[in-house]
């Protein structure tokens, strides 16, 4: 019986246990979360039904990417980059909105961020370039040539309606340079150009953004209530309307943190919510399925959940969150390391880093250690084709720990 599911359920150990562990947070966490989405839909089911069954996609999905060889991966890469290019395009020009942002594709039913593809797809080709340009001291100079032609247009193309995500894949991309042993003199002056960057970036927000002043109903507002709200602006305004809501957040995190007297549960809601679930939470938590805060806090079962997470399970479970995504990096880079090849070394990395740099994100924005950015909590967040797709990188990861696992027994 044993050696029937071993023979599912292969790969890295590790990352089995670190994925399982996940998913079962992401069902508790998410059904106490949604108090709001079953009080308006009145049903209490569905919900979560939905949920599990993503999940249960999800691994189904994870199951079939880890039985995927390694080398057909390569084979992918040139059509995932077409679909991710189109896709950009596209939500850029007839994308569907959720707020000011348009995110989302909605296709056949099925609404989902292209960003979410092209993720997987710019790391996917990253370590395709590292591998084939390793030499005896390091990579080659002309991969970081290479690379960043085929990570700047991707990340443009993201930050225009998604900056956080853009930056977030930039930082893994420089990760996996800096991993693939890329001469650190060309990184040091990517660094310096990304600084420069990022002063000129901000001080344009700051000169040509307009602060928003936050309407209390605005932020209640269901993803479905939010979707395709009648919006008058010029072809210019359309292409920069991002630069209000990013000189929005950079003020708000600017400013010297309010007294509890003096914070305005209106203005500020999901930071006040977020903080007073976290301080309330005590060294245990409230229990799960016992947060107060989670009917207050706008996308309590996305973006700030793990401000749920340590309301419910406290300090000790926000540590052992915490704990799990450090285990996922570690052993990431263990199946790296026993890699024969370079391609699947890089890709175990690049995957990791994805999901844990996304991960670290989260975290900061809920415990108040960096502006609201809208980043999901990978595999615990509520989510459709995003919890998908990271279950199929984690498909990935445990497909490249298989077949480096096989290479190390039969040395």
């Amino acid at each position: 019986m044993n050696k029937k599911i071993g023979n599912i359920f292969k790969g890295d150990k590790g990352i089995w246990m670190v994925f399982f562990f996940l998913c079962m947070i992401s069902i508790v966490e998410v059904f106490s979360a949604s108090s709001g989405l079953t009080y308006k839909s009145q049903n209490y089911v569905g919900p979560i039904a939905y949920h599990t069954f993503t999940i249960i996609v999800g691994v189904v999905v994870a199951l079939g990417t880890l039985n995927i060889p390694c080398r057909y991966f390569k084979l992918l890469t040139p059509f995932l980059m077409f679909i991710s290019l189109i896709t950009l395009l596209w939500v850029l020009l007839a994308g569907t909105k959720v707020g000011d942002a348009g995110r989302w594709i909605n296709l056949f039913g099925f609404t989902f961020q292209p960003s979410e593809i092209a993720k997987g797809t710019i790391v996917l080709a990253v370590a395709q370039i590292l591998a084939a340009m390793q030499r005896e001291n390091g990579a080659d100079k002309k991969a970081f040539k290479w690379i960043l032609w085929i990570t700047i247009p991707a990340c443009i193309l993201i930050g225009l309606e998604n900056l956080s995500t853009a930056a977030m894949l930039f930082a893994v991309v420089f990760l996996m340079m800096f991993v693939g042993l890329v001469p650190v003199k060309q990184l040091g002056k990517l660094a310096g150009v990304i600084i420069f960057m990022a002063v000129f970036a901000v001080s344009m927000v700051m000169l040509v953004g307009t602060e928003i002043k936050d309407d209390p109903e605005s932020s209640k507002l269901t993803k479905t209530e939010q979707i395709d709200q009648p919006k008058k602006k010029s072809s210019v305004e359309k292409l920069f309307h991002r630069a209000d809501t990013w000189k929005s957040r950079i003020l708000k995190f600017g400013k010297p943190k309010p007294t509890p007297q003096e914070y305005d549960l209106d203005k500020d809601a999901q930071v006040a919510h977020a903080n007073i679930a976290i301080v309330s939470s005590n060294i245990v938590g409230k229990g799960p399925g016992q947060s107060t805060e989670r009917d207050f806090l706008s996308q309590a079962f996305s973006d700030f959940i793990f401000a749920i997470v340590i309301e419910e399970l406290g300090l000790v479970g926000a540590m052992f969150v915490v704990f799990l995504y450090i285990i996922l990096l570690y052993r990431c880079a263990r199946i790296a390391s026993r890699c024969e090849n370079n391609f699947p070394a890089f890709l175990a990395m690049g995957l990791g880093l994805l999901l844990v740099i996304q991960a670290t994100f989260n975290m900061m924005v809920a415990v108040g250690l960096a502006p609201v950015t809208g980043q999901p909590l990978p595999l615990i967040s509520k989510g459709g084709t995003s919890t998908i797709i990271n279950c199929a990188y984690i498909g990935a990861i445990l497909s490249v720990s298989r077949t480096a696992k096989a290479k190390r027994e039969t040395i």
